[in-house]
């Protein structure tokens, strides 16, 4: 009897020890483990994980950008939005066409952080979709909503253009002007302020500036442009170090 309880006793320590000799390995090698540093493979495929999309199909709606036109990295096109040839979406820029259409002309320009909406219907009873005609030049951080402005305009920058207005053809607009829902600016005009008003009329040579000005920021544009190509410009280098005599 005695012997078997011994026996027992005996079984019980050995078990124990083993165990605690079990916990003191498999902590040594956590520890062991822990710390190690983990070094990235060298063929690992590095992803881009930037959330800015440039492109934004909304439903059946998708936008279209022609081949020349230039349209930032950063720029935001959703939905029913058309970009024509030559034209250029510069840095920043949003142009969201889920409730209507929105349409950059021919070499017109959009300039940085401008915000370009439309809406359902125009309480003027005029298109509600937003139309920026050709030769147009847009100024940075402007704003415009259903809107037309047509042909060979200057839209300065910081401008407000609300609902159912109407720039017409060789007109500009002073920086910072606001145009109210539904007002016309005449063709050949000069208008400022908050609201907008009538300055003066633009002489002969002031409207034959307008489409200069497009045409300049479009040829800037294509220095941008060619450094979006697959390869860039770094070909141009490389020509240079040829042999002149192969």
């Amino acid at each position: 009897m005695a012997t078997s309880i011994a026996a027992r006793i005996s079984r019980k320590a050995a078990a124990s020890a083993f165990s605690a000799h079990r916990h003191v390995i498999s902590s040594r090698c956590f520890a062991t483990e822990s710390a190690k540093t983990i070094s990235p493979s060298s063929d690992r495929v590095k992803w881009d994980y930037r959330g800015q999309r440039k492109i934004i199909p909304l439903g059946q709606w998708v936008p279209k950008v022609a081949v020349d036109a230039y349209v930032a990295p950063n720029v935001v096109l959703a939905g029913q939005v058309t970009v024509y040839d030559g034209a250029s979406v510069w840095s920043g820029c949003v142009l969201r066409g889920d409730l209507n259409k929105i349409t950059v002309g021919f070499c017109s320009n959009v300039q940085e952080r401008c915000v370009i909406h439309a809406a359902w219907s125009s309480p003027t009873g005029l298109p509600a979709e937003t139309s920026i005609e050709r030769f147009v030049t847009i100024g940075a951080y402007s704003l415009l909503r259903s809107c037309t402005i047509e042909p060979e305009c200057i839209i300065g920058q910081h401008s407000i253009l609300m609902e159912g207005s109407l720039v017409e053809t060789h007109s500009i607009l002073e920086a910072g002007s606001v145009v109210p829902p539904g007002r016309r600016i005449p063709t050949g005009e000069l208008w400022a302020g908050n609201p907008a008003r009538f300055v003066r009329a633009l002489t002969h040579e002031e409207t034959l500036e307008i489409p200069k000005l497009a045409v300049a920021i479009n040829d800037l544009s294509k220095e941008h442009f060619s450094e979006f190509l697959p390869y860039s410009t770094v070909y141009l280098e490389v020509e240079k170090l040829k042999n002149p005599w192969e």
